[in-house]
């Protein structure tokens, strides 16, 4: 997947890989982590343009960087994620995580496209034009994951062929309707085959044996919803490549990573899926992953193999992942190996600061009026008493895999009712694009809330806006603060807002600085807890319970839904 090069260009990088010419930048005096036998070499590393032309040696150049004896590691490469659920542009998500080290993201536009379709690729593709970082575009797959909810759009293979050959595009992002591709579903089949010759990415939680050896078969290369040892080491053996992922719900890097080994980490890479800027903030991005994999006992020549080389290679990015003659001039110098700690960054040749940041260009915001819906009540979120026993999804903490239980709850004027004692409140999914005007009501256990209500526009896939409480009319304020601020998250109690932050872009994102919307994030979670809420992440949390392909027990627009026989469920 390298660009073309012409005669002049490679003459140049040859007189001055040759050391006959000055090297248009040196980085002087580093310990070069050799991703092949995981030795230190002291060397320079000299630059032409954006792309490496000497190591291993010493160079004059027309400009230099003191490495003073740092360690000089490869950009690190985020195999997967969503920049929507980082609550920033990619402007200010490139400006937040590339300091950190990530010089290559590959990202899916899935959230922002179920809300405005194909309007979310010439929105990404646009900024990643701009972006310092290189922001790769893996096309969404399942625009709607299900029919069981209301999406914003729908995307064909026909809207996808469209954008295959793009220059920021890998290929094919998380297949997730893996029940569609075991079964032939025309439709699966059809973007299957529209992108056979491109990257397709994998998403098939639990899926093991001869269903995931069908699913493999049709194409599908890279997998980051492995859980288990276990389940990890089948689908490597299987060739595919495990992306560890730690974001700020789903926690997988403790449990895999006894898996990651000099001899397997030609199969593992890393990504963080879902991770906002308070996270960030606190712990890091791919840096904190880094740290925490060798502070498990993880050899670091197979962490930071795992972070580059392996992430370049399984995505196709021949031209980086090592640095060698020949390949981009993405560089992590780092004052400490195995804490990780960034120093500073060259992003294709150039040292990343507030000056490079600023030779960007501006692309306009989109999907700034998508929450579409009308006031609700609270007599909108009662629920009719039924059966003695109802279905209530369980939350498990750092999981987006939920529990299917069963539950006793009060009932009162034939209605059934929270039970704070046994920990299980109200959730509610309210369609918001504007084609319906659907509810669906259920319970949820595990959030630890006492009182108040929390909504949030951000609800994946679709992005409904999904709501818990243990108070009808807490619940009703909160979605109707949303209505009013275009989409963001909300936190009420006994009426009044007690926390907010506006996402007015697709409901999704801020229009602010990253700084501003890590900083709005700590009230919010403050004001969560004082309502009782004991989830580290309570915000993201409540974005996957309507997640409809993720085990087991879910909520749409359209009422509970169970995940594992793919049908709503009777409330």
């Amino acid at each position: 997947m390298a660009r073309p090069v012409n005669a002049a260009t490679l003459a140049k990088r040859v007189a001055q890989g040759a050391g006959r010419e000055k090297a248009d930048l040196v980085i002087t005096n580093v310990r070069l982590l050799d991703l092949v036998t995981g030795s230190l070499a002291k060397t320079d590393i000299a630059i032409c343009g954006d792309t490496i032309v000497g190591t291993y040696g010493s160079y004059s150049g027309e400009r230099t960087i003191d490495g003073r004896g740092r360690f000089a590691v490869p950009g690190f490469i985020d195999t997967h994620l969503h920049v929507e659920s980082s609550l920033v542009t990619p402007f200010e998500f490139d400006r937040c995580v590339l300091p950190h080290g990530v010089t290559t993201a590959i990202c899916d536009p899935h959230e922002m496209a179920n809300v405005i379709g194909t309007a979310a690729f010439d929105y990404f593709l646009a900024c990643a034009n701009e972006t310092i970082m290189d922001l790769r575009i893996n096309l969404s797959s399942c625009v709607p994951a299900t029919p069981f909810e209301t999406s914003g759009a729908q995307i064909e293979a026909a809207d996808l062929i469209r954008y295959r050959d793009h220059a920021k595009v890998i290929g094919l992002a998380e297949f997730m309707n893996f029940p569609g591709v075991i079964n032939g579903d025309p439709a699966c089949l059809a973007k299957l085959e529209a992108f056979s010759t491109h990257h397709i990415d994998g998403h098939a939680p639990l899926l093991r044996g001869l269903g995931l050896n069908a699913y493999i078969a049709a194409g599908i290369r890279t997998e980051h919803e492995a859980t288990t040892l276990d389940e990890a080491l089948e689908k490597i053996r299987k060739g595919m490549t495990i992306l560890i992922r730690e974001g700020s719900v789903s926690k997988d890097l403790h449990a895999l990573s006894a898996l990651l080994t000099i001899q397997t980490s030609p199969f593992l890479a890393l990504c963080t899926d879902d991770r906002n800027p308070l996270d960030i903030a606190e712990e890091g991005h791919l840096d904190f992953m880094i740290r925490t994999l060798i502070a498990l006992g993880c050899d670091p020549l197979a962490v930071y193999r795992a972070a580059s080389l392996t992430a370049a290679q399984a995505f196709g990015l021949t031209d980086r992942g090592i640095i060698a003659p020949g390949k981009r001039a993405d560089i992590v110098l780092l004052d400490d190996l195995e804490g990780c700690e960034v120093s500073e960054v060259v992003s294709a040749g150039r040292l990343v600061n507030d000056a490079l940041f600023a030779t960007r260009g501006s692309v306009p915001p989109v999907g700034l009026d998508s929450v579409k819906l009308q006031s609700v009540a609270a007599a909108d979120f009662r629920v009719e008493a039924s059966s003695d026993s109802i279905p209530v999804i369980g939350v498990m903490p750092g999981k987006i895999i939920t529990e299917y239980l069963h539950a006793s709850l009060p009932r009162e004027g034939g209605e059934t009712l929270v039970d704070l004692k046994q920990d299980i409140i109200k959730v509610a999914v309210i369609a918001r694009h504007g084609i319906n005007s659907n509810i669906g009501l259920g319970f949820v256990k595990g959030f630890g809330l006492k009182r108040g209500a929390i909504a949030s526009s951000v609800g994946h896939d679709s992005h409904n806006i999904c709501v818990v409480g243990a108070s009808d009319a807490d619940m009703a304020t909160a979605v109707n603060r949303l209505r009013n601020i275009r989409g963001g998250f909300v936190v009420v109690s006994e009426g009044e807002v007690r926390a907010e932050l506006a996402l007015p872009i697709a409901g999704l994102m801020s229009d602010k600085r990253y700084e501003d919307v890590r900083d709005a994030l700590y009230p919010l979670r403050d004001a969560a807890k004082g309502l009782g809420v004991t989830l580290q992440e309570p915000f993201l949390q409540v974005a996957f319970l309507p997640l409809p392909v993720i085990p087991h027990l879910k909520i749409t627009d359209r009422g509970l839904f169970d995940v594992d026989r793919m049908e709503l469920v009777a409330l």
